[in-house]
């Protein structure tokens, strides 16, 4: 058997299961005014910190596979982490590589792009426009311009999704102010159009995951495709009046607009045209692929849906092959924890609400949608809430431990993981107290799991992928204090953090420590404690477990 796990030489496996348990987004930082983390009440989580071995783990930078130590974590490269055991160059870094490289230039798919608008199509550019790194990036989109400009395409528009998440909520106009001066470059009508066309915020428009709220798709369809939204002369127009309207509100929850004038809309997709979405991470980047592509198509009345070459950045999803072409070959994560416990006859479960459904499925996988075994592997998805995270700020942590437990009873997995979203989703929202609230959610609940788990003789790591919830302020660098706004109040902050994670072992039937004398531990090095945990040897591959025996 190729992939063959040996029995480990000295320790023994539980009679119950291994549960890996992902609390997104509760990151560790110094306690302040805007740790949501610390704040909370959480005794379920300060007496496992008291009474068991604990250490913190790196989340981002490049112990995630991102190019630098300035590069937050985020859920799906964490999850990738957690499940292959190795460090993997994720989206960004690959994307950086092959632009600087001019291979992702020498394309069939770029080629194709430049031989149909050579015959008049338009080229489209759709996707996050920020620096945030998590999602895209605009020096990636800058670049495609740029190529553009270089091989005579004489008409790119550009479709923006505002963030606010990922970089300051208020930002946006930085970017499309940049973007503008850059576009700038080359507009010279009516010979060549290079501009923006339509937008909205990434929460509203287009960017859905996991089949959360189909309608986001449809208005970006709408505003992308069709020209169908509110008309404004420009981006900037738009962004100012909608805060005007609505005073408060965040980037990312920006109505649609399209940009146009009396005679119509600026840059709808066209027959001929030719589409890239240049978002290089997944989740966020496949239902809208999925509207372009697929011809058996029941969520939405697409309207007219216009002959164009789509193609993403990368590949979003290599079982269901999505999107079709796509300019630069995503990481090859093969061999990861679950494939190897499957290949060898192990019992796994995989439980999330929705919202993180596919982060201990597809990402944990390493990429890939189906199970290694539909005899050995139960999947479950507890369906999220479809209203705003900071009113409902337990969320479906609750029901996701009920199921899980249930699953733990009825299957008897040798190894299980479960993904309470709180931490993360909440603490995207910028609200404080609703952060709080969410940890202590999760905190509620990780007292039934740890009790269950333990009175089944199993063994539980408890972590998180990355932080969010620990900083919900912006922070002065210089002096670590709240940055404040014009009213003197603290900034909130939507983003990830640059803030380690913690690993809590749970295991009080074994004599086991965690070793604290790697340089520079990881979400990478959890696979190959878990399997020590389960009595197993981890693949020489694995980065190296983090359990010593007293």
């Amino acid at each position: 058997m190729a992939l063959k796990l040996e029995k480990h030489p000295t320790i023994e496996a539980p009679t119950g299961p291994v549960v890996v348990v992902v609390m997104d987004g509760v990151g560790q930082a110094p306690p302040g005014p805007g740790n949501a983390v610390d704040l909370a009440y959480k005794p379920t989580l300060d007496r496992l910190l008291a009474e068991y071995p604990h250490m913190l783990l790196k989340a981002h930078g490049t112990a995630v596979g991102l190019p630098s130590d300035e590069d937050m974590g985020n859920s799906e490269v964490g999850h990738n982490a957690l499940g292959a055991g190795r460090i993997i160059d994720q989206g960004a870094k690959l994307v950086n590589r092959s632009i600087a490289e001019g291979a992702i230039f020498e394309t069939e798919t770029w080629q194709t792009i430049q031989a149909r608008c050579a015959k008049g199509g338009s080229l489209h550019l759709i996707g996050l426009l920020s620096d945030g790194n998590v999602h895209s990036h605009i020096d990636h989109l800058s670049a495609l311009i740029d190529r553009a400009a270089a091989d005579n395409i004489s008409r790119l528009y550009v479709h923006i999704l505002l963030d606010g998440r990922d970089v300051p909520e208020t930002s946006a106009l930085t970017y499309v102010d940049a973007l503008e001066s850059h576009l700038a470059r080359y507009h010279a009508p009516p010979h060549r159009i290079f501009a923006i066309a339509s937008g909205g915020g990434r929460m509203v428009t287009t960017m859905d995951r996991y089949q959360a709220d189909w309608s986001v798709v449809e208005r970006g369809w709408k505003a992308h495709v069709h020209g169908e939204a509110r008309r404004f002369l420009s981006a900037k127009q738009a962004i100012e009046t909608y805060r005007m309207e609505q005073p408060g509100i965040i980037d990312q929850f920006l109505p649609s607009f399209v940009v146009g004038n009396d005679e119509g809309p600026l840059g709808p997709i066209r027959d001929g045209d030719s589409v890239v979405f240049f978002n290089f991470r997944g989740d966020r980047a496949i239902e809208i692929s999925m509207a372009f592509e697929w011809d058996d198509f029941p969520w939405f009345d697409r309207g007219r849906r216009p002959e164009v070459f789509y193609a993403g950045m990368t590949l979003y999803d290599g079982d269901l092959n999505i999107p079709r072409n796509f300019l630069v070959p995503p990481p090859v994560i093969d061999r990861t924890m679950g494939e190897y416990l499957a290949t060898n006859g192990y019992k796994q479960v995989a439980c999330a609400e929705t919202q993180k459904f596919g982060h201990v499925t597809y990402f944990w996988n390493g990429n890939r949608s189906g199970k290694f075994s539909e005899a050995l592997e139960w999947y479950i998805e507890v369906p999220s809430d479809r209203v705003p995270f900071e009113q409902r700020p337990w969320m479906k942590a609750a029901e996701a431990t009920d199921a899980f437990l249930q699953a733990l009873d009825e299957h008897r997995p040798q190894f299980a993981r479960i993904n309470y979203a709180n931490g993360d989703m909440v603490g995207h929202t910028g609200r404080l107290r609703a952060a709080r609230l969410a940890v202590q959610s999760v905190d509620l609940c990780l007292e039934r799991l740890v009790d269950h788990v333990l009175g089944m003789g199993g063994r539980l790591l408890i972590t998180a992928d990355h932080g969010n919830a620990d900083e919900m302020f912006e922070l002065d660098r210089r002096t670590g204090q709240p940055k404040l706004d014009e009213e003197g109040k603290p900034r909130p902050k939507t983003s990830h953090t640059l803030n380690p994670v913690p690993l809590v072992l749970v295991a009080p039937d074994t004599n086991l420590d965690l070793r604290r004398d790697l340089p520079v531990p990881g979400l990478a090095n959890v696979a190959a404690t878990a399997l020590e945990l389960m009595g197993l040897s981890p693949p020489e591959a694995f980065e190296p477990s983090l359990l010593i025996e007293k």
